[in-house]
């Protein structure tokens, strides 16, 4: 079965930086469209970032020029990197992957979910 599976989260300070991975398996990774989304403190769940087969990108306003998503078809992941960090980072993040991906900011077009990796941005 598809499997998603995040890592490198954990504890940051304001201005710092992050890379979080998710490796996917289960899937012809190369085919999907993949994406991050996070959940904040008593927020729902958002979109952040993501990258089509193609690798053509779209990011949220909140995270454009301080965060990058990329991929790795060899190696079945998918990467965000997170730079210029603020406390309002602070969330739950999740991986998805999608084949087709039409409209990559709703949570409805991905087929697939990680479990989630929390980050946490102290001020």
């Amino acid at each position: 079965q598809v499997q998603l599976v995040e890592s490198g989260g954990g504890l940051v300070r304001t201005g710092g930086s992050l890379r979080l991975s998710c490796e996917a398996s289960g899937l012809t990774f190369s085919r999907h469209s993949m994406g991050w989304f996070r959940r904040g403190p008593g927020k729902e769940r958002e979109f952040v970032a993501a990258i089509r087969s193609n690798n053509s990108t779209i990011y949220a306003d909140s995270v454009k020029g301080r965060f990058t998503i990329s991929r790795h078809n060899a190696q079945n992941t998918v990467y965000l990197r997170m730079d210029s960090l603020k406390p309002e980072d602070t969330a739950i993040y999740y991986c998805a992957a999608a084949l087709p991906l039409k409209i990559p900011t709703l949570r409805s077009a991905y087929d697939y979910w990680g479990q989630g990796i929390q980050v946490f941005v102290s001020s």
